[in-house]
């Protein structure tokens, strides 16, 4: 299953000839660990250690508690791109997808409110929170893919535009899959581990169980390794209480193959159905969700195809998929209650 593999990634260059990454090379790094997908931390190039393995040092992580010696580690070269650029004069608005500086690093999220005073509520998808953030600790979020920032930066733009198309054209069909097979367990979430403990920390609201009774339609996601970014249909089965759910997976199946697997999953892992929303036409670099093995998975156009088709970007796999338009949803994001779409609130 593409978004579930780990041999297409690709992020920061082309090649390992042609990378930048020479000892000194100032890098963001992203890191594979529980807890920290979604973020990057700033550091530096020691030397190559094999073909597509750097050793590198961070700026700001440290060895130990008593902070005497930086963290090295020997990273792989999709984990590494260069810093992202300082942008000037940036304003912000709801909806934004954007990086928030917190606990040494950057954190991908979306502004869910704008608070006044140059302060914005960022939500967190990996740790179901949110956050109250100063406009200097924000900067719009992008991706590093085939050595252009995307989305672009002004002076990228209009080279862009000239070529009319953003990522590499080397695009795998979506073939559908089925049945997949989810190993019977759940994971509990792990918020990021932090020596310094940021304010306004708010988290997320949790949906009151009479919203969720036995019978409902529901999503679920997981925090299993391969199954990030991804939601599959469900019907809750029993409510077990506090915040407990068991849910039947309407095509998921136990490991032993016989039946539909039914797990025990928690509120923040369970949303209700999204509603359909009227999709002519996906806009470029526009978050989607592309139906692929029995599950939506969360994603961004790169690139149109002839036909009503589309190339979808997973920032989890670092790979690229070919879709129908019928095959993508807009990607929308359950909080407090209410469905989150760029620049919109849903009331359900």
């Amino acid at each position: 299953m593409a978004p579930k593999s780990k041999a297409a990634k690709t992020s920061a260059a082309s090649s390992p000839a042609s990378t930048p990454f020479k000892p000194g090379f100032a890098v963001e790094v992203s890191s594979d660990d529980h807890g920290f997908r979604g973020s990057w931390f700033t550091g530096k190039i020691i030397r190559r250690v094999a073909n597509n393995q750097f050793l590198i040092e961070y700026d700001n992580l440290m060895e130990d508690d008593s902070g005497s010696k930086r963290l090295r580690e020997v990273l792989n070269l999709h984990q590494l791109r260069p810093v992202l650029p300082t942008e000037t004069g940036r304003e912000f608005k709801f909806g934004d997808e954007v990086d928030a500086y917190h606990n040494d690093g950057w954190w991908e999220g979306h502004i869910t409110e704008e608070c006044g005073d140059g302060r914005f509520a960022v939500y967190f998808r990996v740790s179901r929170e949110q956050i109250v953030f100063q406009k200097e600790e924000l900067r719009l979020h992008r991706e590093w893919f085939n050595e252009v920032w995307v989305p672009p930066f002004e002076q990228q733009q209009q080279q862009q535009q000239e070529q009319e198309k953003v990522l590499t054209p080397a695009v795998k069909s979506a073939e559908t899959v089925t049945p997949v097979v989810k190993p019977s367990k759940t994971v509990t979430p792990n918020v990021k581990s932090s020596k310094t403990v940021t304010p306004n920390v708010k988290p997320v609201k949790i949906v009151t169980e009479e919203r969720f009774s036995v019978g409902t339609p529901v999503e679920v996601s997981s925090d299993e390794e391969g199954f990030q970014g991804a939601w599959f249909s469900a019907t809750v089965v029993q409510v077990i209480g506090k915040g407990k759910f068991l849910v039947e997976y309407q095509s998921l199946l136990a490991d032993d193959g016989s039946q539909l697997l039914r797990e025990e999953v928690d509120t923040y892992h369970i949303r209700p159905h999204p509603p359909q929303t009227v999709d002519g036409h996906f806009s470029l670099l526009e978050e989607v969700d592309a139906f692929h093995n029995d599950g939506w998975w969360v994603g961004m156009v790169s690139k149109f195809l002839d036909n009503s088709r589309y190339v979808v970007y997973f920032r989890n796999s670092s790979e690229e998929l070919e879709f129908e338009h019928s095959q993508l949803r807009k990607h929308q994001d359950w909080i407090d209650g209410k469905w989150i779409v760029a620049s919109k609130v849903l009331e359900l």
